[in-house]
């Protein structure tokens, strides 16, 4: 088959590569779409992967050509996605349902073959069949949806007051989707970029706020009669919206961050009183799983996808391109900016 092989850095090559089998329990797929991560620019550009050469690529979606022996999930002419982690399923935390916690993981498309090629073998327990109405390219988005929804089952979520999303990113957009789908008050969502903003209200967003104008703390505070947010999700990832948050939060409320920091981060002790002080709840969120493994988060995704309440929009996608352009894709990474939303390497028929 053919696949786009990290060899080194900066050097991926379209490559004829040995097509992955088939065996006992696992199920092969023909890729259709395969979208770069953000989890995927420093292994390509700065050195981070674990070996070389490798194919990368986990966020996907394709079709069930062949299935192995026992498998009874899937069969062949099946549209699937496949949730990437492969957890070890005997630790304490995957015993416990916790498997984005497992210490003895291996993961498709950094650890193992992935699926920027034409092919990729996952097991039967990692597929997510989704409805044929669903188009190759929104299945190749479950992830992104699917770690919004765990960090909303992280943070307790039960609807019925005002939430504030921060961060109008692909996984900011998926959570003010799901708040309102479970039940919020209001959402509100807060970006610098009025063109992002613009697309959360397009998508359901009840109000937004551009936090890049000096009075935006005020206007946020008098959406909810002055008392804070109940439901706090911070998606950026920024020094800004990490200290935001704490600002935003009401009286005993949950505050949840999904975004990774990249840099250091510092609260003053002012700051950080607003904890102590407003008694709020403050969580992290990793991954996307939940027992029975991948977790309701896939099986929700694929519900509220088929239904159409879950709303996919072409503006998430910045760019499909021929798998075999892999290298020019992620060079695009290299200009600041440049790239506002999912690149998708597409094979083509």
């Amino acid at each position: 088959m053919k696949a786009a092989v990290v060899c080194a850095n900066e050097d991926v090559q379209y490559l004829d590569y040995e097509e992955p089998q088939v065996s006992p329990g696992m199920v092969k797929i023909k890729v259709k779409a395969s979208g770069i991560c953000g989890s995927d620019i420093p292994r390509v550009l700065h050195h981070g992967v674990h070996f070389y050469p490798i194919v990368l690529g986990h966020e996907f979606s394709g079709d069930v050509v062949e299935v192995g022996e026992g498998v009874t999930k899937v069969k062949v002419g099946d549209r699937v996605t496949g949730a990437p982690l492969l957890p070890c399923l005997k630790c304490d935390d995957c015993q416990n349902g916790n498997y984005s916690l497992c210490k003895h993981y291996s993961f498709i498309g950094s650890r193992q073959q992935g699926s920027n090629a034409d092919y990729v073998v996952i097991p039967e327990r990692n597929t997510v069949p989704f409805d044929k109405s669903i188009s190759y390219e929104q299945g190749a988005m479950f992830e992104p949806s699917t770690v919004a929804l765990h960090g909303l089952m992280q943070n307790d979520y039960k609807g019925g007051e005002y939430v504030a999303v921060l961060g109008c990113g692909t996984i900011g957009i998926f959570t003010m989707q799901w708040a309102k789908i479970l039940g919020s008050k209001k959402v509100v969502v807060f970006d610098i970029s009025d063109e992002r903003l613009a697309l959360a209200t397009k998508l359901g967003a009840d109000e937004v706020v551009n936090t890049s104008k000096e009075d935006f703390l005020k206007s946020a505070m008098e959406i909810t009669g002055g008392k804070g947010y109940g439901y706090v999700f911070e998606t950026a990832g920024q020094v800004p919206t990490m200290h935001m948050a704490f600002e935003l939060a009401g009286n005993k409320s949950h505050v949840c961050f999904i975004g990774t920091p990249h840099v250091d981060l510092a609260f003053t002790p002012k700051m950080w009183e607003n904890m102590n002080r407003k008694e709020f709840k403050l969580t992290g969120s990793w991954m996307s799983y939940s027992a029975p493994f991948p977790g309701r988060e896939w099986e929700l995704t694929a519900h509220y996808f088929a239904t159409g309440q879950l709303k996919f929009d072409p503006q998430f996608i910045f760019k499909k391109i021929p798998m075999s352009q892999a290298q020019e894709a992620f060079q695009m990474f290299k200009t600041p900016g440049l790239v506002q939303g999912r690149i998708l390497l597409v094979n083509e028929d």
